[in-house]
């Protein structure tokens, strides 16, 4: 596969500190449109969110690599690749992804003793790396490998259904791993995203909790005035989270 379109190479410590991030999700794009979608949204993202599904980590079949490099073909912003995948299979699908293009790939802490291993296959192809924490599963599991990784995810709902209101507990899970960033002296190293539940009226919580950066669904490409949309989003004040 050829990758035609990348960003610059220093894209990741290239992107703002001084607001919040847009990550869009492309599972909220017009499938069928897909390349008309990341024309209009281009001006407005940071990085697109790219969720792949097997049907056994998560419930649902997601994005492919030959969908992936065609999206790389088109554009030349950041592809954040999500793989919600059982650890069996997670490390021929990092080599595929990165291969297709990506820019950033997460896997979860959940697939287990694989995880060192993928980590370090990740790095070793040239993709930044980060993780992704399912709902249900205790903040503590991130511990060892926060000096191994430039992004952290947090799931606010049920992995892989979209439509799902914020779970009560996103908010305190965004300032324990906040607090886990600052006692390894990675806080200023590692970005926080919040994925799940992100609506107008959650935005602002997540926001005020710690999260640099929300995936955006509907809220990005649903919007008819996406420029007032991420204007809002930029201008949400950063949060007060002294010690």
């Amino acid at each position: 596969m050829t990758t035609p379109n990348r960003p610059a190479r220093d894209w990741l410590a290239a992107l703002p500190r001084d607001r919040m991030l847009g990550e869009f999700s492309l599972w909220s794009a017009d499938l069928c449109n897909m390349e008309r979608d990341i024309a209009r949204t281009a001006p407005h993202v940071d990085l697109y969110h790219i969720d792949v599904a097997d049907g056994r980590f998560a419930p649902s079949f997601l994005f492919f690599p030959d969908q992936v490099a065609r999206i790389r073909a088109i554009t030349d912003r950041p592809l954040h690749v999500h793989l919600m995948v059982e650890g069996d299979i997670v490390l021929s699908q990092i080599r595929q992804f990165a291969e297709a293009g990506a820019d950033l790939i997460s896997i979860h802490p959940e697939n287990g003793p694989v995880v060192k291993e993928a980590l370090a296959l990740i790095r070793g192809l040239g993709v930044a790396a980060g993780l992704v924490l399912r709902l249900e599963t205790p903040v503590e599991i991130l511990r060892p490998w926060l000096g191994q990784v430039d992004f952290v995810t947090l799931l606010g709902t049920a992995i892989g259904v979209k439509g799902q209101g914020l779970s009560d507990d996103a908010c305190p899970r965004l300032l324990a791993v906040r607090a886990l960033l600052r006692e390894a002296g990675r806080e200023d190293a590692v970005r926080l995203a919040a994925d799940g539940g992100i609506r107008d009226n959650t935005v602002p919580r997540l926001r005020a909790a710690g999260a640099e950066t929300v995936v955006l669904g509907s809220l990005a490409f649903g919007d008819p005035d996406l420029a007032a949309r991420m204007e809002w989003l930029h201008n949400l004040p950063a949060p007060d989270l002294a010690a």
